[in-house]
């Protein structure tokens, strides 16, 4: 049983080591965007390679998520997410190290893999770890910390690029994991699932990995129109249908079926589907358009973007609250129409843009959209399902919300009709940034529609989240289930 208690020195330890762990991909997946211009000048890498620098992390992190959870379940929490972390540095090291696009996307295929390890890891250990008395407290702690990571990953990142270089953004995982591993080695005690049974669903995890590395290459390589862009398209979709049916059949799916009979379930992750595509390719073509166009350094950039965290981390656990008084549907309602218009203000970002006149004003009405919808999404998710699944429940939905990402930032540029050398021309790139954005707003309003037209009230007695505090804007925080995170 759980018996450490948040004020002992072990619990201050425990806090200490997941916070590590769970930063080191926050700071990762917050801070490469503002890199990437820099990064494709220094590799000659063209804009394909820029969004498979995103996207190749984002592949092997949705496939694996749900995969990495049972597999702490089984042979301890501990032990997997020391791994994780492990593994997420060495492929930072090799990501630091790159001497080409291919090498940087194949290290960044790796970190993925270490993040689908050491990401449900982090907060299942606080849940099997702490008394019950402080868990809240604990999650709530680790979720408000892991916001200010998020919060102040953008300007980190553009001091290191416009500082020691943008190499650096991936080697500062080295020092972090030399501190968390031995700390968890040491003051973290062991937790498995003891209930956890069956054979691990490997094919699932595979065949939805590949399903969407197949359709992100169709995607990102469409523009050349070529037969074996047709004839990836169509393995991916073959990929996606056996994965389907795999799922179907097999004794303990990664993903059961089962769990979408709750039509309120099946109707959050569609308006995740559509948020986090909106919000994934917002900020790939966010970052890119403060530099290339409106003539940002990566510093200037990175910091530009702190008001949408900074409202995230003070407000959503008020909004989380009201939307326990109101119910979901005004919140994931308003929330993606506040952030369509964002989207559309995002419009007058151009040449010589004024950040107080013209950018402020479109990232404080993002940040207040993203208050209002985020916390309620997450805690709607749990009180649709069964309480003895709602870490699943969350491992599904936070899995949906990196695809959705992925799958935007492979489509937009080509739906935009941003060419190859884009990025090098601001004039070229303003023009398909002024296509991009209304598309994303298009989304968001089909989400809030899907919100508006499918999501009801919980029943009484349903259960809340314990994380409260979100400062992440790439996916919602995964949540420990009762009695573990398998999926989570």
């Amino acid at each position: 049983m759980p018996d450490v208690r948040l004020a002992s020195p072990q619990g201050k330890w425990i806090l200490l080591t997941t916070v590590l762990g769970s930063s080191m991909a926050m700071l990762d997946s917050t801070v490469v965007n503002v890199a990437l211009p820099r990064i494709g000048h220094d590799l000659d890498a063209d804009l394909a390679a820029l969004q498979w620098t995103v996207n190749a992390y984002m592949v092997t992190l949705a496939g694996l998520i749900l995969l990495g959870g049972s597999l702490g379940d089984r042979y301890g929490r501990r032990k997997i997410f020391a791994l994780g972390v492990v593994w997420f540095a060495a492929a930072s090291l090799l990501c630091g190290l790159a001497p080409s696009p291919a090498v940087l996307i194949a290290a960044r295929a790796l970190q993925g893999i270490g993040g689908a390890l050491l990401t449900p890891g982090s907060l299942a250990l606080i849940q099997a770890s702490f008394d019950p008395d402080d868990r809240s407290r604990a999650v709530g702690l680790w979720s408000g910390f892991g916001g200010i990571g998020a919060a102040v990953g953008p300007f980190l990142g553009g001091w290191l690029v416009a500082g020691p270089g943008w190499r650096w953004v991936f080697l500062l995982n080295v020092p972090l994991a030399l501190l968390c591993v031995p700390v968890a080695l040491r003051h973290v005690p062991e937790s498995a699932d003891h209930r956890a049974h069956g054979r691990f669903d490997v094919l699932g995890a595979a065949l939805g990995a590949l399903a969407l590395a197949l359709l992100t290459y169709a995607l990102i390589e469409a523009r050349g129109g070529s037969a074996a862009v047709a004839v990836t398209a169509v393995a991916g979709l073959a990929a996606a249908v056996a994965f389907v049916r795999v799922e179907r059949h097999r004794p303990d799916p990664m993903l059961p079926p089962d769990v979408f009979a709750s039509r309120q379930f099946t109707a959050v992750n569609l308006v995740t589907l559509c948020v986090y595509a909106a919000f994934g390719g917002f900020f790939f073509l966010t970052a890119l358009q403060l530099q290339v166009v409106a003539g940002y350094s990566p510093l200037a950039a990175g910091t530009a973007l702190l008001p949408t965290t900074a409202l995230m981390l003070l407000f959503s656990s008020r909004s989380g609250a009201l939307a326990d008084r109101t119910g979901p549907r005004l919140p994931l309602t308003a929330g993606p129409l506040l952030c369509a218009a964002a989207m559309l203000l995002m419009l007058r970002v151009g040449k010589d843009a004024d950040y107080l006149t013209d950018g402020l004003p479109a990232l404080l009405v993002m940040g207040a959209g993203m208050v209002t919808l985020v916390a309620p999404l997450t805690a709607t998710v749990l009180a649709s399902v069964d309480a003895t699944r709602a870490g699943l429940a969350s491992g599904i939905n936070n899995a949906a919300a990196r695809a959705a990402g992925l799958v935007a930032v492979a489509a937009l540029p080509l739906l935009a009709g941003m060419g190859p050398e884009a990025y090098r021309s601001p004039a070229a790139f303003d023009a398909a940034f002024d296509r991009a954005m209304p598309m994303c707003a298009g989304v968001l309003v089909l989400g809030s529609a899907v919100a508006f037209a499918l999501v009801r009230r919980p029943g009484p007695g349903c259960r809340r989240p314990e994380c409260r505090t979100h400062g992440s804007v790439t996916a919602p925080p995964l949540e420990a289930g009762a009695g573990g995170s398998r999926g989570a």
